[in-house]
């Protein structure tokens, strides 16, 4: 079984799959870029404490499987990782600037899928075996 993330007051595994791609999916995640890209997600990733699951740069885009925190929303992780990731690449590879004048090397949005060992089958048998056979007990009841 997966390894669970334990803080003082809860337990959780929490894992999505993210994508987002460059803009215009123009192909420059290549060479030196690519790699240095990797780099900083990686970077990122363990500054933020989100595990990497598996990922994988592509020429014009980003997949990346994470389990993260419960004090973190998704879209703050892909901010993060969209925004450090455009602003040092573009600092780094002045290739990238003139290509992309107006400094957004990403494009607007991203992909997420929640992820996980637990399928809906799973949630809605738990749910039913812990529902009252009668109506005279109300300590447990179904939200239908």
């Amino acid at each position: 079984m997966a390894e669970q993330r334990k803080g003082s007051d809860t337990v959780s595994r929490l894992t999505v799959h993210l994508v987002w791609v460059t803009k215009y999916r123009y192909h420059v995640l290549k060479g030196e870029i690519q790699k240095r890209c990797r780099e900083l997600i990686i970077q990122i990733c363990d500054a933020e404490d989100i595990k990497i699951l598996k990922g994988a740069v592509s020429k014009d885009h980003v997949h990346l499987h994470i389990e993260y925190p419960p004090s973190k929303a998704i879209s703050d992780i892909v901010k993060r990782l969209k925004g450090r990731t455009s602003r040092l690449l573009q600092q780094e590879y002045p290739e990238l600037q003139k290509r992309y004048w107006g400094k957004h090397f990403w494009a607007i949005g991203y992909g997420a899928w929640s992820t996980g060992n637990l399928t809906e089958e799973m949630v809605a048998e738990y749910l039913e075996h812990h529902r009252q056979p009668s109506n005279q007990d109300q300590d447990n009841f179904l939200l239908e």
